[in-house]
């Protein structure tokens, strides 16, 4: 019973943390928009920062920065992606938390071990799904993979969506999945 109320705990949690990960990327591009229509700024980098001595630093610490920075800017699907990842990085570091507990049963590092597969699976469909996509001909896309559903999130030339270009993504995402097309929700980016 006690291994239930953990199990239960613990994807509950994971869920939430998706859940506010997707409200929080939603949001970050919705303000980022606001932003770039109010004043050009360019693109911008996480990560880069000044010291405040005003020092440059040194070459090395320079190529260092440049390796952990993240291209974000104006681009939608770079920080879809890296919303997302902060948030299964983030799930799967509780569900290795609670499997190396100290005073954790088999079941829950068992249940904990298959949560870090199931993510690690929807992971490798959302990669696939995305390929494929992009292998059509369309200039970018994103998506977000549920226990029970699917978003995809579509950059096409036009901007919009035909309900040809509809049935084509539906066709991959039910591939890929296994889901039903009522479970697969297609959005084109603006």
């Amino acid at each position: 019973m006690r291994a239930n109320v953990r199990r239960n705990v613990v994807v509950v949690t994971m869920a939430v943390l998706v859940c506010a990960a997707v409200a929080l990327n939603w949001r970050f591009t919705q303000n980022q928009a606001a932003d770039g229509a109010a004043e050009e700024t360019g693109t911008k980098i996480l990560g880069e920062a000044k010291l405040v001595s005003g020092g440059e630093g040194s070459e090395e610490e320079t190529a260092a920065l440049d390796e952990d920075t993240v291209y974000t800017g104006t681009d939608y699907f770079a920080s879809a992606r890296l919303t997302r990842q902060q948030a299964r990085d983030n799930a799967i570091s509780l569900l290795q938390e609670a499997a190396n507990e100290e005073n954790a049963s088999q079941d829950v590092a068992n249940e904990a071990s298959e949560g870090i597969q199931v993510l690690a699976g929807y992971t490798m469909k959302e990669a696939q799904i995305e390929n494929l996509v992009t292998a059509k001909g369309y200039a970018d896309c994103v998506a977000f993979m549920g226990e029970d559903s699917i978003s995809v999130v579509v950059s096409s030339d036009t901007g919009e969506l035909t309900a040809e270009d509809v049935a084509k993504i539906t066709d991959i995402t039910m591939t890929e999945t296994g889901y039903p097309a009522s479970s697969i929700r297609i959005m084109a980016a603006n």
